[in-house]
């Protein structure tokens, strides 16, 4: 006859008392009604400045990635120039820089200072001379065209692209003719008068920056070069990487390599301010809402004390029943740390899920209270971006989360020290 063999029962599994007493103590209803209403205000303030803190790292990444694309889209990744302003033989330094393996395009350009007059109307702007075929390969105002085209600018046509603003400013639309008065003056038996030349507008662009959009115009560069006299020389060369963060270590091997005696700026020198105001602000709203963050995790100090007074006598009776110091030290760090982590994950999921709809969820309220939180000729661009990054996520999480877990040791090391007799001597 076989025996049969007998399997060992399963042990259970067993939980350290201090995490069930702690969840317990976090869910149970207090007979102080106060000491629930902080632990939840503080709660509810961590989840507030964990969202604040992402939603708002978030805009700044959105910002300074619009501002970066923005300007990039009109300006250049490197720009070559001369340094008496005039670039004579700007073909072989176009050449020679396109020998960088870095480089991608280069066009030619003439940047010149003029007024614009319709009618009554007359505002300031910058005006570029460029070849379009060129332009299209460095800068990517072609994309952000209105109306009309860039192709439109032939040599000779006399022919201006208005950015939207500006166009508004001086009234003029498509197939208007505008006045273009450049401040360097021609000697006359009468004095000297500035040069005159009227341009038919063939485009209007709109990049979404008021900078570009109210203060620049682009014409052809040929009849850029004939209207300011330069004759075949042109302001500079601007340059489009394949990679826009190369660009400074590409400046410096092209003042090495190129054989003229030429200025070469990148991105980074020329709008400096522009990021490193965008990055300073960014540190310091993080700063700041850290602070936010750190007041509310704290409120888990008064808020854990008083759960210490109020349950003192249960702490004695566990005391009493062999709990160790140090495991009730862990039941209201647990307490504590629940209460914090709770708050953290709302925040946190709050916040990714804002900063994902922030272009739905900003309008909407623009919409309902009848604001605009950026002007156009107040700020560079007018749309409130967002650029969620899981780095920023994880950082302002962890501080979070550490914040709690420090706020928790104080009330936890008094509840530690309780003595058992004087707290059942009253009981």
């Amino acid at each position: 006859m076989a025996h049969s063999r007998l399997l060992p029962a399963p042990r259970p599994i067993l939980r350290p008392y201090e995490l069930l007493v702690g969840l317990r103590y976090t869910r149970a209803k207090r007979r102080n009604h106060f000491i629930s209403f902080i632990a939840i205000a503080s709660m509810v303030g961590i989840a507030l400045g964990v969202w604040a803190l992402i939603v708002v790292l978030s805009v700044m990444n959105g910002f300074q990635q619009e501002l970066r694309e923005r300007i990039l889209g009109v300006a250049s990744h490197v720009q070559i120039q001369s340094f008496d302003g005039g670039l004579a033989d700007w073909q072989q330094v176009a050449r020679e820089a396109q020998t960088n393996p870095a480089v991608v395009a280069a066009a030619p350009f003439v940047n010149q200072q003029a007024l614009i007059a319709n009618g009554q109307s007359v505002q300031g702007a910058l005006v570029r001379g460029i070849v379009p075929q060129d332009e299209e390969r460095v800068a990517d105002i072609g994309a952000h065209m209105k109306a009309g085209r860039l192709e439109d600018l032939q040599p000779g046509g006399f022919g201006i692209v208005l950015g939207s603003e500006l166009a508004f400013g001086v009234g003029a639309r498509l197939g208007d003719r505008v006045v273009l008065i450049s401040p360097q003056g021609q000697v006359t038996p009468a004095g000297i008068l500035p040069r005159i030349k009227q341009f038919t507008v063939v485009g209007i662009f709109e990049v979404g920056m008021y900078e570009y959009d109210a203060g620049l115009a682009l014409i052809n560069l040929e009849d850029a070069q004939r209207l300011y006299r330069l004759g075949d020389r042109v302001s500079g060369v601007r340059l489009k990487l394949r990679e826009m963060f190369e660009a400074p270590r590409v400046a410096r091997e092209l003042t090495r390599t190129l054989s003229a005696n030429v200025l070469v700026l990148d991105w980074t020198r020329s709008h400096a301010n522009f990021f490193r105001a965008v990055q300073i602000e960014k540190r310091v709203m993080f700063i700041i809402l850290t602070l936010i963050v750190a007041v509310a995790a704290f409120n888990l100090v008064s808020s854990l004390v008083m759960t210490v007074t109020d349950k003192q006598a249960d702490i004695a009776i566990l005391r009493t029943l062999g709990a160790s110091p140090t495991s009730i030290l862990k039941i209201f760090v647990i307490q504590g740390s629940i209460i914090g982590t709770v708050g953290t994950l709302i925040g946190a999921v709050t916040g990714v899920l804002t900063a994902l709809n922030i272009e739905t969820v900003v309008p909407f309220i623009e919409r309902l209270f009848h604001v605009q939180f950026l002007a156009k000729d107040v700020y560079y661009i007018s749309d409130l971006p967002s650029r969620l990054e899981w780095q920023d996520v994880i950082t302002v999480t962890a501080v979070s989360l550490v914040l709690s877990f420090v706020a928790t040791l104080y009330p936890s090391w008094r509840a530690a020290r309780v003595n058992p007799a004087e707290a059942l001597r009253y009981e």
